[in-house]
């Protein structure tokens, strides 16, 4: 059975569940408010008896990564170790969603491709659906070919707020290098 440490930590947009395992690899993300939905992940992933939830209120380098996150240092999790189960096609797209630099967007079906799946969009966003750790592992960054939100687990207005929280990171990406005299 596997030990994996629970954390809670609000966040400008609510309590975040942060879960862990003792090498500090993140496991999963969740929203207070959806904790059953991580519960039923968690056990799709190792198995109704496969794991056990520990209580702690102990920071360590990924909760101070994530608070570092919300509090403005856009990059503070780009590095966090993760580590997951899932099929091979679902960490294949959850790699590629770590690739989506922050303050962007990228459509399903461009995410499709990136992945030399172009055939693939649905299953794209059945395995976006399934990111045990979103925020991290940016599933949030990605919308619908006509530019809606679309779906985001934890919720359309959180999926707005997390955009509009990197937005300064896309300004600044678009500035030019060397602004004309």
């Amino acid at each position: 059975m596997t030990e994996l440490l629970i954390n809670r930590f609000d966040t400008s947009i609510g309590e975040m569940l942060i879960v862990t395992d003792h090498d500090a690899n993140l496991r999963a993300i969740d929203w207070a408010d959806y904790e059953p939905r991580m519960d039923r992940l968690l056990k799709r992933h190792y198995g109704k008896h496969g794991f056990h939830l520990t209580p702690t209120n102990s920071p360590n380098s990924v909760t101070k990564a994530i608070g570092r996150y919300f509090a403005g240092d856009l990059t503070a999790i780009d590095h966090l170790p993760v580590q997951t189960a899932g099929t091979s096609f679902q960490r294949e797209v959850w790699r590629a969603l770590r690739t989506i630099p922050c303050g962007t967007t990228v459509s399903y079906a461009q995410l499709a491709e990136q992945i030399s799946r172009p055939a693939a969009v649905r299953a794209i966003g059945l395995a976006n659906g399934s990111n045990p750790i979103g925020v991290v592992v940016p599933c949030h960054r990605v919308i619908g070919a006509d530019g809606s939100l679309a779906g985001y687990g934890g919720g359309i207005e959180r999926k707005r707020w997390l955009l509009a929280h990197e937005a300064p990171a896309f300004a600044i990406s678009q500035q030019p290098l060397f602004p004309a005299e």
